[in-house]
């Protein structure tokens, strides 16, 4: 069974996958860089968080420590795939055309994509 987080577990869980194991205190605070979370709103939720297998705590020291459980590349992908899936009808392409349609895209994110696509398959 493949674990999907709620948007409140999902920053949890990219503060980890960048920072590596840390406290709720540390989590918190980098939270708290973006908008304002209550300690011990952050402290509940990875306590849950860690009942459902997404972290695990380490209780050894003075500081619990938490650690990611979830894989950041099978997470995402899994994540973007139920995206496409139910946005897009599964169609990656339209999830291209609407983001390269939708945003500013910068002359050098278009080559980079180009440069991609010319990788796939042959692709000219």
């Amino acid at each position: 069974m493949v674990l999907r987080p709620t948007n409140g577990e999902l920053e949890i869980l990219q503060v980890l996958w960048q920072y590596g194991p840390s406290t709720v205190r540390f989590i918190n605070d980098k939270l708290n860089e973006a908008k304002q979370v209550v300690y011990t709103s952050t402290l509940k939720l990875m306590q849950l968080m860690a009942e459902k297998g997404m972290l695990e705590k380490d209780e050894s020291g003075m500081k619990h420590i938490y650690t990611a459980c979830l894989d950041e590349t099978a997470t995402k992908s899994y994540l973007l795939n139920c995206f496409v899936n139910t946005t897009f009808n599964g169609s990656a392409g339209k999830l291209i055309l609407q983001l390269l349609a939708d945003k500013n895209t910068a002359k050098e994110e278009l080559e980079m994509v180009k440069d991609m696509l010319g990788k796939l398959d042959g692709f000219k």
